[in-house]
């Protein structure tokens, strides 16, 4: 089940009101629905296409080492950051459903080094092990989930995204992952392009 974000990403709803329509089902089922959807556009690849470098002229990772902060993210480098993402947010939102407080800071992320997606083979085993990972997440969820407990977050993030309970924690993890399909299918054609 795909969860349709165009609310979301077009302003008319805060993410918190969007979510209160969705189940542990929903998530579940919607986690293996994307990473079904980036599995395709990964299958099929050979393991140069893996690390082809895609032309981005809008690329700009402030985050990013500077001699790597204008590229084209790739797809290893895509498959890393919106696995991590995912993980994440799905680690907030079991310990709020828990009714476990959870700060700003520090936060529970790890993002494998993208240049070690090197292969279709690494790519595909990283989506699997990541879509296991979030499951898991919901897995720790009770029966009955706390879903009053809000994340103590900073209010500057408050005042862009709003207030986050666990099915929002989730949520926030899948639409910034969808948020990428985009770059993911530019990614592919340029690939495909390039094949000739």
């Amino acid at each position: 089940m795909a969860i349709d974000f165009r609310p979301v990403f077009a302003g008319e709803q805060q993410l918190i009101e969007y979510a209160a329509q969705f189940g542990v089902d929903d998530l579940r089922n919607a986690s293996v629905d994307s990473v079904n959807w980036i599995t395709g556009k990964v299958a099929g690849l050979t393991d140069g296409e893996i690390n082809f470098a895609p032309q981005d002229p809008e690329a700009d990772d402030p985050f990013a080492p500077d001699d790597e902060r204008e590229i084209g993210w790739g797809m290893g480098h895509l498959v890393a950051h919106v696995t991590a993402s995912c993980e994440e947010w799905a680690a907030y939102s079991s310990l709020l459903a828990r009714s476990v407080p959870y700060p700003a800071e520090p936060r529970l992320r790890f993002e494998p080094p993208w240049r070690g997606i090197d292969t279709t083979a690494k790519a595909l085993q990283r989506l699997q092990e990541s879509l296991r990972q979030r499951l898991a997440y919901l897995e720790a969820w009770p029966d009955r989930p706390n879903l009053e407990l809000r994340r103590e977050l900073s209010p500057r993030f408050v005042d862009r995204f709003g207030e986050f309970n666990a099915t929002t924690c989730f949520l926030f993890g899948l639409q910034h992952e969808v948020g990428h399909y985009g770059q993911f299918e530019n990614v592919r054609a340029q690939i495909e392009a390039a094949r000739g």
